[in-house]
Order: structure tokens, then sequence, then C-alpha cells
């Protein structure tokens, strides 16, 4: 692999407070075994644990490869998920962009020539993702072979399963066409997560996931997703999807909101079915428009009624 090749693949990987992890996870994206170049972008959000130590020293280590940034003011609580995601996306070079944050890793030393190969082959697909393993830090367990379904063969997924809670990919599993992106519609995005991402690459073509294990997700309590509470999550993916919507003014993007109330509502009262509710909110799109029906439904004040109700009786 010639140092003067044009680099194929921009890995983005945020890292806080990821000093117990994050060797693994460089050590993944330096395994890598590829017939191209690749470049790894390590965004440090001001860590406080030594995290930061130990990426100066892969630095000098690996210069032709890390690109460090390291913040001296933590970033995250000024601009978000949205605002470090573009400013690592300004800087990235590759075709291809693959995500890892840095308390996850990489187990396979072909995964990125996998999914680049794929994609390389099929120009109409827009991203590609892999099945991976759940570590269950303090139970010391793992869950093998996410998800389940992914038979040998592989699944095509798109825009309608990821509205219908299908979940193939994780993000340290995705890797997507950088032009399938426009990075500056995204950022307009409020309470921008990873199921942004996921909805700006899947309205603009589908995405496969191949049927190896390439990857390890940790769940740990200092994570920032798996170490919240439910209520919090469902907070998150509620506002998430929102913000999605005040940008799409989609049918598509309304389908998402009211699928996410649907689960919600379901969860609170309990029941086994959600049919109700979604044939009541599909009627009443139907026949009062979506942005009605998400006035009548996302009202702040009964958002937040709902969630202090469901702490009190779960």
């Amino acid at each position: 692999m010639s140092s003067n090749q044009e680099v194929m693949v921009t890995v983005l990987c945020l890292t806080y407070n990821h000093m117990a992890y994050i060797k693994q996870c460089l050590d993944g994206f330096l395994m890598q075994d590829t017939s191209f170049k690749f470049e790894v972008i390590v965004h440090d959000d001001a860590s406080t644990d030594g995290t930061t130590e130990i990426l100066k020293e892969y630095v000098l280590k690996y210069p032709d490869i890390i690109r460090p940034i390291i913040e001296t003011e933590n970033q995250y609580t000024k601009v978000g998920f949205s605002g470090m995601f573009l400013q690592m996306s300004r800087k990235s070079n590759g075709k291809y962009i693959a995500l890892c944050e840095g308390d996850d890793y990489w187990t396979d030393p072909y995964k990125l020539q996998k999914q680049v190969d794929f994609l390389e082959s099929h120009p109409d697909y827009v991203m590609c993702s892999h099945k991976w393993n759940e570590f269950i830090e303090n139970e010391k367990k793992i869950n093998w072979g996410i998800p389940f379904e992914v038979n040998s063969i592989g699944k095509i997924y798109d825009l309608n399963c990821l509205i219908h809670g299908e979940w193939y990919f994780q993000p340290l599993t995705i890797l997507y066409r950088r032009s399938s992106v426009n990075f500056e519609r995204y950022n307009r995005y409020k309470n921008s997560k990873d199921i942004t991402l996921l909805y700006a690459l899947l309205k603009n073509g589908k995405g496969f996931c191949i049927p190896d294990v390439m990857a390890t997700y940790r769940i740990h309590s200092s994570g920032m997703w798996s170490g919240s509470d439910l209520n919090s999550r469902r907070k998150q993916d509620f506002e998430t999807k929102l913000g999605i919507y005040e940008i799409e003014k989609s049918k598509e993007s309304a389908t998402f909101i009211l699928h996410e109330f649907t689960k919600l509502m379901s969860r609170i009262w309990m029941l086994k079915k959600m049919k109700l509710f979604w044939k009541v909110g599909t009627l009443i799109a139907k026949h009062f428009g979506y942005l009605f029906t998400l006035r009548l439904f996302v009202n702040k004040l009964f958002f937040n009624k709902t969630l202090q109700w469901n702490t009190n009786n779960l």
C-alpha cells in the first residue's frame, strides 16, 4: 500500500474518558489489512482520565494513519454530537466513512476490506453494516452475533426498516459513502444522534448487512447511551425523531415519530399490542394531516408529564 495513494476510507472515532478502552479500539483500526489507504480521525473531547496521553502515544507511532483532534474544552456540551461529527467529516478525505467510538472495538482484520469491496461492486447501495457482538461489562456476558435474524446470506434494508425499528446496524459496524450525506443539511437537525445519520443515509438509498461478526459493542455504566436510564433514552429517541421531522416535513419522517409515540404509549400502559395506537395515529394523520397529528401528540408539556407518569408507575 503506497503512501501516495488517495485515502479510500476515513474512520471517525469520538472518545471521552475511555482510558480503559481506547487502546483496544485503536488496535482494532491498526490491524486492518487492506489493499487501499485509510486514515483515522480521533476526536478526544477534553478527556480527564488519561485517554489523551494514550492517544498522543499512538499518534507518535502511527502519524501517517492517526489524525487527532484534541479538545481542551468539552465540545459535546457546546455543539452536541452533530457539531463534533460535522467537524470530523469536514476533515475527512475518504470516499467512504466508517465509525467507531472509543469504547467499542473491531475484531476482524478484513472488516474495512469486505465492506469496501461490497460498496464498490454495488453502486446502488449507500451503506454497509455487519453483525456484531454485545459485551455487557458489569455482567461479563457476551451476546453473540447480533442481529440474530440476519442469516448466512446477509440482509438488505432500507428507510422503511429503520422507521419500523428493524435494527441491522450499530455505529461501529457502519461504512457509508461520503457523497450520500449532505453534511450542512445534517447539521440542521436538532438533537442529532446516530439514528439521525442513519435516516439521512437511508433516505438516499438502501443498505446491506454482511452476515460476518466483525466488531464488539461494549455496554457499560459510563457509556453515553448504555449508561443512561430507560426514560432518558425514550426522551432522547423521541426528540431526535422530532428533530428529523422538523427538517424533512415528509410522510416518512412523520411516520417515524408516530411509530415512536405508539411505542412510548404501549410501554406506559403495558399494552402487549400497539395496533390500537398505530391505527388511531394513522387515521388522524390521514384525515387531518401529519403536521396536525404531530402537534397533537408531541406537546412538550404532555410529553414531560408522560415521562413522569411512566417513572412513577413502572
